[in-house]
């Protein structure tokens, strides 16, 4: 009976412990969503601004007749053009973030309506055992029961450590990913710079628009690693400033069609991928070193445990 209902508490306070962290995780993408859609409405604003201009330069205007006169018209509709695009680019970015933040908010609200009565089964399971320890003739009830209640907490914080691990892996594959088409990249834009012709070019660009989905796989991953740290980052007393990880690849997306044949681009992307691929090992690192210690404390608990249950 003793082993029944300690497994019964252990298994809950792992329930109990997800339904924390999917609290928190909520809270989290609430404000994320909030900052997503003012950026959106900004972005928009950009988005018109720039079309405005490309249209000035299009029809019959002073401005238009001006610029003819002067001999720069193509020239000045080149950039508006590239500054069209490169917001109508960015205004699409912030769109596909905010469609998986929202769809993350789904996800998680439906995982807390499978918790929703996880407090509600632990007291009353704390009340049976309450009951078990009063009526029990063996003096070892009561350490059991705390032995087994370390267990239970240690087994759901190895858990979230698991998790956290996880995506923090995730994120380094994606930002690998990145960093090889980007390396290619540079090396065909030195080819391209010392006259490599348009196959060069194209092959560049290629490797280019490659790196850019893994970026934003890497953003994308980011943000579920920066969750999964909410719950064990204390703990783990690990430091990190996840928000500026977050942004790290805004640098790439903005402007990059403006400046796409401009290798000092690629170099500093490049650049900055290999020092947030640093960062995160260095976290997933020390959230494994935190695993193995937990482990190793989580085993001397069920030793202990067991070694009473043998005595009885």
């Amino acid at each position: 009976m003793f082993s029944e209902i300690n497994e019964q508490l252990i298994e809950i306070q792992g329930h109990l412990r997800k339904k924390d962290k999917y609290e928190a995780q909520l809270e989290d993408y609430k404000d994320e969503l909030e900052a997503i859609e003012h950026r959106l409405a900004q972005l928009e604003s950009r988005l018109q601004s720039e079309q405005e201009d490309v249209e000035k330069l299009e029809r019959f205007s002073l401005t238009n007749l001006f610029a003819t006169l002067s001999g720069k018209k193509d020239e000045k509709l080149s950039v508006e053009k590239q500054e069209y695009l490169a917001a109508k680019h960015k205004l699409e970015e912030a769109k596909k973030t905010r469609v998986e933040i929202d769809d993350a908010m789904i996800l998680i609200s439906e995982k807390l309506i499978q918790l929703e009565n996880a407090e509600y089964r632990y007291q009353q399971l704390l009340k049976q055992k309450e009951e078990m320890i009063k009526t029990s003739s063996t003096p070892y009830t009561e350490k059991i029961f705390e032995l087994s209640s370390l267990e239970g907490r240690l087994q759901a914080y190895i858990i979230e450590l698991d998790e956290a691990i996880n995506a923090g892996q995730n994120v380094k594959n994606s930002l690998q990913k990145a960093i090889t088409s980007l390396e290619k990249a540079e090396n065909w834009g030195t080819w391209d710079m010392l006259g490599g012709g348009t196959i060069t070019g194209m092959v560049k660009h290629q490797h280019i628009d490659e790196a850019e989905k893994s970026l934003h796989q890497a953003q994308t991953r980011m943000r579920q690693f920066q969750k999964e740290l909410l719950d064990v980052q204390e703990t783990a007393q690990i430091e990190v400033n996840i928000s500026d990880m977050l942004k790290f690849a805004d640098f790439f997306f903005d402007g990059f069609i403006a400046d796409y044949m401009v290798q000092g681009k690629i170099n500093r992307s490049l650049e900055q991928a290999k020092q947030q691929n640093e960062r995160v090992h260095t976290i997933v690192q020390g959230l494994e070193n935190q695993y193995d210690e937990k482990n190793r404390e989580l085993k001397r608990i069920q030793q202990e445990k067991q070694h009473i249950i043998e005595k009885l």
